[in-house]
């Protein structure tokens, strides 16, 4: 499987990261000239901002060859498409409308390889009324419907952590990439897919939109709680050292309640108007700050283990060093270590699925600046010194 990856900060590249790890030739391409936005993320060794030590590119693009073109040069877009012929897959996600201007959209591809596929991963997709709006995953879940729901009812909607469809885009991009190339293989024919992110982060969204066609009820925040399950909340426990910890905990029904009530004890146990799902949402507020009471006298961890063993869900609000020292994260191996040319070692996410048979592992870490150019160029294109040389004086090559 061959890839031509064109892609930006984490949507699209994560595709490509995702390909390479099962063993697809994945050659990325980006130009010195304008720096790519994931190279001036952290985190950086040291804390010192330099774009060729980025952890966050390093995460999307282990694995992958490096080809310095600029793609603003004649000559580096002829170079390109060159490379379309070698290609299965194409992943781009430039501004809507940009390789059209390069005279590199769909159509004139697939005149050079016409069993290409090509995915463009955009916030709002190619074509409407919202596909010239730029912006990134923050964006997207905003424009999805995620911001509105996240936070306090009647409070201010704060959104989820981070770039949130930047995350979700690329899981449906790649499944869309998989059953286009198995329709090729059985066809002939290729592809272009369009995927917008916000539209990706709508699918778990379903059932809200679902109630505003048949209620008209418009979603709010509900914090941390949940329209039937209650207490469904975070509660702070005893200081752990210099740091306030919190667990989760969340009584699914009646006979949760039973138990979690006499763990607890004291009015939970003795009010029988708690013991139904009615009887506990009306006296909701009541519940929260009894259990957040009891949760203040205990430490976290004792509060996950006690309930845990009575089989009531809870567990402590982990932190990163939680999840990074964790013996269950460790087992899946998902931090791995990736030795760089620089004689540094870099860590990085290990693949999101784990096959028995046909383990992944990246083979490489990601590209510096033009550090696999020559390989690319001779080695894939088979052009000589000669035109490598005429490419690097017409600055093709940065």
């Amino acid at each position: 499987m061959k890839v031509l990856d064109l892609a930006w900060v984490v949507a699209g590249p994560m595709i490509g990261r995702n390909m390479a790890d099962f063993g697809a030739t994945v050659i990325r391409v980006e130009s010195s000239k304008r720096v790519e936005t994931a190279r001036m993320l952290g985190p950086f060794p040291g804390g010192t901002i330099d774009k060729m030590r980025s952890g966050q590119f390093e995460n999307c693009n282990t694995g992958k060859y490096g080809l310095s073109l600029d793609l603003g040069s004649p000559e580096a877009r002829d170079v390109l498409l060159d490379l379309v012929e070698w290609a299965d897959v194409v992943v781009e996600s430039f501004a809507p409308g940009q390789m059209k201007r390069w005279g590199l959209d769909y159509d004139n591809l697939k005149k050079r390889n016409p069993s290409l596929i090509m995915l463009s991963t955009s916030l709002m997709g190619q074509v409407g009324p919202w596909s010239k709006l730029a912006g990134f995953g923050n964006i997207g879940g905003a424009m999805s419907g995620y911001q509105q729901l996240v936070g306090p009812e009647d409070g201010l909607p704060v959104g989820p952590y981070g770039p949130y469809t930047d995350y979700v885009g690329p899981r449906f991009g790649l499944v869309a990439l998989l059953a286009a190339l198995d329709h090729r293989e059985k066809t002939g024919e290729g592809g272009w897919m369009d995927v917008g992110q916000a539209e990706t982060g709508m699918q778990s969204m379903a059932d809200r939109f679902a109630d505003y066609e048949i209620t008209g009820t418009i979603a709010r925040g509900l914090g941390n709680r949940d329209p039937l399950v209650v207490p469904n909340n975070t509660y702070a426990c005893k200081k752990h050292g210099y740091d306030d910890r919190w667990v989760a905990i969340s009584v699914r029904d009646d006979d949760d309640w039973a138990r979690f009530a006499a763990e607890v004890g004291g009015e939970l146990a003795s009010d029988a108007s708690l013991k139904t799902r009615e009887g506990r949402k009306a006296a909701e507020e009541r519940i929260d700050a009894l259990v957040g009471d009891w949760c203040s006298t205990q430490e976290s961890v004792d509060v996950e283990k006690r309930l845990q063993a009575i089989g009531v869900p809870a567990h402590v609000a982990a932190s990163s060093e939680d999840i990074y020292t964790d013996p269950q994260v460790k087992l899946w191996e998902h931090f791995i270590t990736i030795p760089r040319g620089n004689g540094e070692d870099s860590v990085v996410e290990a693949c999101r699925w784990h096959l028995s048979r046909t383990p992944a592992r990246p083979e490489r870490s990601s590209p510096d600046y033009g550090r696999d150019n020559a390989h690319v160029l001779g080695k894939v294109l088979g052009y000589d010194a000669g035109r490598i040389e005429a490419l690097d004086k017409a600055g093709a090559l940065v």
